[in-house]
Order: C-alpha cells, then structure tokens, then sequence
C-alpha cells in the first residue's frame, strides 16, 4: 500500500500592522523619568479633596487651647460636683447635675417689618455670646396678630461647652450685677425638670453692648438648662456656682 503524499505547507506572509492599532498598542504607562518628575499633591489623602483657603473678610470663631479649662468648668470638677455628690448621695459621679446648654431668645413681633432692626438684634447677640445667631420664624399663622407662617419673628442663640461656661462666668460676675433695683431672681422659675429660665429688660447690662450703637432697647430670655432630675437639684447646682437666685420660705410672698 502507498503511502497518502503530505500536502505542502503554505508559508505565512506577515501582514503589514495599521497605523491606528500601532498607535494603540504603544506604551500606556509613561516612563519612569517622566512620572518621577511629577509632583505629588502633598497634604491630600487618596480619596480626599484639599481643604478650601478661608474666604476673605469671613468671621472665624477663635478656638480654644487644648489645655484651656474655663474658670467654672474648674469649679465644677473640683468643688461643686464632689458638694453635690456628698449631699445628694450619689455614689457614681455620672449623677451629679451639671450644665448642659444656655439658650438666648429675642422674641419681637414686628421683626419681619423692620430689616434694620433685625440686623442690629443679630450684631447684638453675636456681641454678647460670640456666636452667630439663628432667626427664628413663625410656625403658624395668626390673623389677630397678622402673622403669617414663615414671618421672622427673632433670634436666638444655644450656647454649649467652654461657651457656655465663658458667658455663664461673664453673666454672673458682671451682666446680672449691672441690672437696676436687683434684688436676687425668684426660684420659681423652674419647670419641674431642673431647667431655670429668666428674663432680662434691657441688654445694656452686657458690657459689650455699645449704648450708642443701640438701634432700640429690648429684653431677652435666658434659658439653663441642666441634667438635674428635680427642681431642688437644679437649685443647689445654681447656686454653688453663685448664682443669684432668693430662697424664700414657705409662707414668704414673692417680691415684685
């Protein structure tokens, strides 16, 4: 039997490359000389955008040093919480009644008709506390009084942590004694779940305030609130503090 014959093979001819895949198929990554010379960003992390240079002219809060402890705060730690703890019976130091929060509230009807007025009440505030403070608008409306919702009706402010203490300070040692005919605050302006809350006639008291600068003489209300779980707790946290506040007797009648 004969053998098949082996069929020859066709030699491969190179086919010339086109000059769009010759160009795709170059070197994606740049050379090392060329990535060596590239500055990195420094300061950004992978993933993070760099932090925005502060705007010109904008107001910026300072902040405290790491180790500043305000004068009351000291206070707190060191005699009135242990004060407290002893009277009260508290064995975990968790319990102890403190500070939470100080609120400030400017309530004028006719806020929403005078813009000036309203910008002087702001500056007044921010003067007074260092913080910006927020308008507050009318929730519903009243056609007795012409208010419509969404109508500014004041401004208020909540002040937390070293603030809170700084103006707490500041509102006992200077503000409180500058009010005329002042003959201590009543204690039953508590209500009932340790917070105490005051009014005040005029703001020229606060020394920050310039009397000539004042567009219109007006009050405010000072809300403190604390963790106190009673009234009687809230009393005696106030008044290790010094807080000026009149502990009457049963059968005494309110002064006016």
């Amino acid at each position: 039997m004969t053998e098949p014959e082996e069929k020859p093979k066709k030699p491969k001819v190179a086919l010339p490359k086109k000059p769009d895949q010759a160009k795709g198929k170059q070197d994606k990554k740049p050379p090392a000389a060329e990535t060596a010379s590239t500055p990195k960003k420094s300061g950004q992390a992978k993933g993070k955008q760099a932090q925005k240079p502060p705007v010109e002219g904008a107001v910026v809060a300072p902040k405290p040093k790491s180790d500043y402890i305000p004068r009351l705060h000291k206070l707190y730690r060191e005699r009135v919480a242990p004060d407290l703890m002893k009277k009260f019976g508290f064995t975990n130091p968790m319990l102890a009644p403190k500070l939470i929060k100080i609120v400030l509230n400017i309530g004028v009807g006719t806020l929403h008709q005078d813009p000036k007025l309203a910008e002087s009440l702001a500056d007044e505030l921010k003067i007074i506390t260092g913080q910006k403070p927020v308008f507050t608008r009318a929730r519903k409306s009243i056609s007795n009084f012409k208010l419509r919702q969404g109508m500014m009706v004041g401004c208020s402010v909540t002040l937390r942590q070293w603030q809170m203490y700084e103006f707490f300070d500041r509102l006992i040692s200077i503000a409180i004694p500058r009010i005329r005919d002042f003959r201590g605050l009543g204690d039953r302006s508590f209500d009932g779940r340790g917070n105490y809350t005051f009014g005040v006639k005029e703001q020229i008291i606060f020394p920050e305030i310039d009397y000539d600068k004042v567009v219109k003489i007006h009050g405010m209300d000072i809300t403190i609130c604390t963790s106190a779980r009673n009234d009687e707790e809230a009393f005696e946290l106030l008044r290790a503090f010094g807080f000026p506040i009149r502990h009457r007797t049963p059968g005494q009648k309110e002064a006016d």
